[in-house]
């Protein structure tokens, strides 16, 4: 076995950023083995019931308070830490929906401004965030090799085909999905679906509240639900064999059966 152990916070967020960070704070002290967390979208604020014009002004920027609390968290936990948070833009009063990751050293290690938004179901995330425009990278981090998303992209399998073509072992989502009817269901076998395409593990943090689904989950690269968290605002933490992910690529290999050549054909094939 090569073991890696990840946690998960869940938790609903509200305007009140010192609030927020003290829940952070409490529910990360249930670490025990975690050598990485994964933390909700919108981890400083959410957009509910704000103005573009209220969020730009609540938006923070990387070098910050808000993100210089969440680097102590790294350090004092010794692990690397990832979520989403929203920063401000030179495009007032837009906003970028920025997802992080940061070493156990407290090093502000890589960020991914989110390039699908959610304008679905009625909802225009366009009205408030500016898309980014650059896929994430594929960090090596020692052990493994990680992979930035946020919460809509789940919808897109073409950026986590593309990174686990690039290496990407475990997805890291920070996510707020929003609740309504199947709304879990779709969360899941999205995670699951994205999972089991690429042979890759899932880790997908969702923040939970009267309007967020919560369902924070850890999905196996067969696509087996190892961890699902199912309501309420805890901490969690599983080990992964990273073994896992190179044994499943070998027996079910299809990132090398792919057929590209004939997906992209002018006449689709003979």
């Amino acid at each position: 076995m090569n073991p890696f152990t990840v946690g998960l916070v869940q938790f609903g967020v509200d305007r009140a950023k010192e609030r927020n960070l003290e829940k952070i704070r409490n529910l990360m002290s249930g670490k025990r083995d975690a050598e990485l967390i994964v933390l909700p979208e919108y981890v400083n604020f959410n957009l509910e019931h704000l103005s573009p014009e209220e969020a730009f002004q609540l938006a923070d920027s990387l070098d910050g308070a808000y993100m210089t609390s969440l680097q102590e968290m790294a350090k004092t936990h010794k692990v690397y830490l990832v979520g989403a948070l929203l920063t401000k833009s030179p495009y007032p009063p837009k906003v970028y929906n920025t997802a992080f990751l940061i070493r156990p050293d407290g090093h502000l290690l890589a960020t991914y401004r989110k390039i699908h938004l959610y304008d679905a179901y009625h909802y225009k995330e366009s009205e408030y965030v500016m898309p980014g425009n650059e896929k994430p990278r594929v960090i090596d981090i020692g052990k493994t090799k990680v992979v930035l998303s946020i919460c809509f992209d789940l919808r897109f399998p073409e950026l986590y085909r593309t990174a686990a073509l690039e290496g990407a072992e475990l997805f890291l989502t920070p996510a707020a999905w929003y609740s309504g009817p199947m709304k879990e269901e779709t969360l899941l076998t999205l995670a699951r679906a994205r999972a089991i395409e690429n042979t890759s593990y899932m880790v997908m943090a969702s923040q939970f509240s009267k309007v967020f689904t919560g369902r924070s989950a850890v999905v196996y690269p067969y696509g087996t639900v190892m961890m699902d968290m199912g309501a309420g605002e805890k901490y969690g933490e599983i080990t992964l064999d990273l073994n896992v992910v190179r044994e499943s690529r070998t027996i079910i290999p299809t990132l090398t059966l792919r057929r590209p050549e004939v997906y992209f054909s002018r006449n689709g094939g003979a």
